[in-house]
């Protein structure tokens, strides 16, 4: 009788560790499918002023327009190809998952507006300096929102980052404020990405419908008014703003698959990838001003950046030794 109690005990701790091995597999490849959606986005995302560059000659609210419009479409597209329809209505039919959507769309709103803005008038560079604070950002939501508390780490790194803004409001006698509101913007657009219930392609659905009614009738109203200049480009020119719906739609949907994958502060620290990048076409590609004042500013937000990073790795979960207990 043990023996056999014995055997049976055995085999059922296996299938425990077997079924523990798959679902141990199930998530690493989860983190790791996040990862790529995270690289993905991040890195259009800090290569689309290159993109925004070549139509700069159109009015950032005008082209903000076309941007949702273009997006919805494309939403529209990809969730007819996909047959994901379902998806949609089941977001829309819930309270929370909508609201959660529409809050983003107005942020993501805010944030496009004050992006295109800034490429237009080489503000590259302070495009960059807002999403190198991005993730210090969520530490602050995390804190304020979440209930959240900052370790010693983590206070130190966001009070490094608020010495980066002052010694750049004093040095240039302005506040960056492009910086700070896409910063703003992005991480309140990341939390309400992040608690809404809706799927990626269902929840951008949703934002591109919040904001279509009001990008169709700023576009009829511009008409009405004999302006339009996009409407009086070349065909070209044109297709090159009809565009902006993937350019949009791709690195977004990315990030949203990514936050679904990724915890908030592991998806934060693939954001440095964009500014980095941003930084360098910025500088390299399109001549902008580095000065003494950004210098400090960004060694600043750099610095905090490290030690947020390091004690997020120190926070990491160490592997089990072989023979260990798992």
């Amino acid at each position: 009788m043990y023996p056999r109690a014995l055997a049976a005990l055995g085999a059922r701790s296996a299938e425990e560790r077997r079924a523990k091995a798959l679902s141990d597999g199930d998530a690493a490849a989860e983190r790791r499918a996040g990862a790529l959606y995270a690289l993905v986005a991040y890195a259009i995302w800090g290569l689309a002023p290159i993109y925004w560059k070549e139509i700069e000659e159109f009015p950032a609210p005008e082209l903000l327009a076309y941007r949702v419009l273009a997006s919805l479409a494309t939403a529209l597209l990809l969730l007819a190809a996909l047959r994901a329809w379902r998806q949609l209505g089941a977001a829309m039919g819930s309270r929370r998952g909508a609201a959660a959507a529409a809050l983003a769309g107005l942020l993501l709103a805010v944030n496009w507006l004050t992006f295109l803005w800034a490429v237009q008038h080489d503000q590259i560079v302070a495009t960059s300096l807002g999403y190198y604070m991005n993730p210090l950002v969520n530490v602050l939501l995390g804190m304020l929102i979440l209930g959240e508390r900052l370790t010693r780490a983590q206070a130190l790194a966001v009070g490094l980052a608020a010495l980066g803004v002052a010694v750049q409001t004093l040095a240039l006698r302005e506040l960056p404020w492009i910086a700070l509101v896409l910063a703003v913007s992005f991480g309140l657009y990341g939390l309400a990405r992040k608690l809404g219930p809706a799927a990626p392609l269902a929840g951008f659905g949703i934002e591109t419908l919040t904001l279509a009614p009001l990008a169709g009738a700023y576009l009829l109203l511009l008409s009405g008014r004999g302006g339009g200049s996009v409407s009086r480009a070349g065909a070209g020119t044109q297709l090159l703003v009809a565009s902006s719906g993937f350019v949009t739609a791709v690195p977004l949907l990315a990030f949203a698959s990514a936050a679904k994958r990724l915890p908030l502060s592991a998806l934060g620290m693939f954001q440095y990838l964009a500014p980095t990048l941003s930084l360098v076409v910025a500088v390299w590609m399109y001549g902008e001003r580095f000065t003494r004042a950004h210098a400090i500013s960004f060694a600043c937000v750099w610095l905090a950046l490290a030690l947020y990073a390091w004690e997020m790795l120190q926070r990491m979960p160490r592997p089990a030794a072989p023979g260990g207990n798992a």
